[in-house]
């Protein structure tokens, strides 16, 4: 009797939380492009309520939306013990903002527009590290 494989969940989900639809249909589009999963979800607060918080390979993440920024989200899922690699993307590139993430761990951080490459490369990294 042959077994079939289910391949999806071998497959890393990738999910992106930016308040910004545009950013975040087309960021998913690159992922799903890349033969990623993509997750999507408009804030930070719709993320952690999900079940995608145990299944997320890496997390892409804007840092400032309405309610909790991204940064709180990197805080919220360390003090919960979830050790996802994150990729910050910002309109408002900040050298402190981007200290305090690296410093807490972030793969990496992007300033608007993202340049693809840098994001492949992260997502790369991320992959390689599960």
């Amino acid at each position: 009797m042959s077994q079939v494989l289910d391949r999806s969940k071998a497959i890393p989900i990738i999910s992106i939380v930016d308040d910004d639809d545009g950013v975040r249909e087309a960021t998913a589009s690159l992922v799903r492009s890349l033969g990623y999963r993509a997750s999507t979800f408009a804030s930070a607060d719709e993320f952690l309520k999900s079940e995608q918080v145990s299944n997320t390979s890496c997390l892409i993440t804007d840092v400032r939306m309405p309610g909790m920024s991204g940064i709180d989200l990197q805080d919220r899922l360390i003090a919960d013990g979830h050790r996802i690699p994150i990729i910050f993307i910002t309109g408002h590139p900040d050298d402190s903002v981007r200290a305090r993430a690296m410093k807490a761990g972030a793969m990496g951080f992007l300033a608007k527009p993202v340049d693809t490459n840098h994001l492949i490369r992260y997502l790369e990294k991320a992959s390689t590290a599960n």
